[in-house]
């Protein structure tokens, strides 16, 4: 190991990492895959025999689901340097030494690429891999370091309702070893994990395992954001039942069971918790009851669909006026 590139200290992209699915992922925002994609496309020009650019601690942070800790993250120029176990111990006796100096990237010919049309197939081949604790993606030639940059320099957040985008980096083999996936609100939800593990780790019967710790975490971050009781249905024991806060919730509609829901319907219920007043309601909560009912996710509700569930519901009864206060003018008082 010869050359470590790092970012400039006080760079805003931040990095997670986890693994899922037995898929590495990379985890961002669209400005921290811009970002990579940079990396990547320079890396494919200026790589020489012992170089790897490295994002260490500094821009990495939890993961935005549970709050695990990140793995420093790797780019390996395969075609010249190779990066196995005894280059991820020196990895870090050089990051250590404290030897630095700045190097120019170059990125030249990337937004051009970015115009082209995409060819409808590509083989693109590298490694993805962990090594001590490292993980490490190695782009096997100087054109596939370019491919996994245009993909990730494609990716966008905001192009459906889920506020995510992902990009796989190798081809299907019964599965896929890596990707890299960016969050519209990458930072909110590593906030509101961190916040979710420190309540849930706080408490007396705190969950040793991790399995256990990442499920409580998922569970408490809903609350944490106010949406558990958009949850409306979840398994437990031998079957789907109404989820703990939905069924709070729902109760005000005098709906027990998915079986109550079904009958009524998304847009009655509904209507019986407007009327009820229930605090905290939105139309958010209409589209998770119609999710419930169609086996989707709330946030794939199609927008037409949304119009033709809001025009059945009607206008909701007018706000009660409160009673305005009389203005009294302050009483001088009056010295003799």
């Amino acid at each position: 190991m010869r050359t470590v590139i790092t970012p400039r200290p006080g760079t805003h992209a931040r990095f997670s990492t986890n693994r899922f699915h037995d898929t590495w992922h990379v985890l961002s925002d669209d400005r921290g895959a811009r970002m990579l994609a940079r990396l990547l496309w320079g890396l494919s020009f200026q790589a020489k025999p012992g170089t790897v650019v490295l994002l260490d601690r500094e821009f990495l942070t939890p993961t935005p689901f549970d709050a695990d800790p990140a793995d420093p993250i790797v780019l390996a120029p395969g075609w010249c340097t190779r990066f196995d176990e005894h280059s991820a111990a020196q990895l870090k006796r050089v990051a250590r030494s404290g030897d630095s100096s700045t190097v120019r990237w170059h990125t030249f010919g990337l937004e051009q690429a970015l115009t082209a049309e995409e060819s409808d197939y590509r083989r693109v081949r590298g490694e993805i891999s962990r090594r001590r604790g490292i993980l490490v993606l190695s782009p096997a030639t100087p054109d596939d370091a370019r491919r996994w940059a245009l993909d990730a320099a494609r990716l966008d957040s905001s192009y459906n309702g889920y506020g995510t985008d992902y990009t796989y980096l190798d081809e299907w083999n019964y599965g896929h070893d890596g990707e890299i996936q960016v969050f519209r609100r990458f930072r909110q939800m590593t906030s509101v994990a961190r916040q979710a593990r420190a309540q849930v780790l706080g408490r007396a019967d705190a969950p040793t395992d991790p399995d256990s710790v990442r499920v409580a975490v998922w569970d408490e971050a809903e609350k944490v954001r106010g949406e558990a009781h958009l949850r409306i249905r979840e398994w437990r024991g031998a079957g789907y039942v109404l989820g703990a806060a939905a069924a709070d919730m729902l109760a005000r509609a005098d709906v027990r069971s998915l079986d109550d829901l079904a009958e009524l319907g998304a847009v009655e219920t509904y209507r019986r918790l407007r009327a009820a007043e229930v605090p905290g309601l939105t139309p958010e909560m209409l589209w998770a009851l119609e999710g419930a009912l169609t086996n989707r996710d709330r946030r794939s509700i199609a927008p037409e669909r949304r119009r033709a569930l809001l025009a059945e519901l009607g206008p909701g009864p007018e706000p009660k006026s409160r009673p305005r206060r009389r203005y009294r003018a302050p009483i001088r008082p009056i010295h003799r």
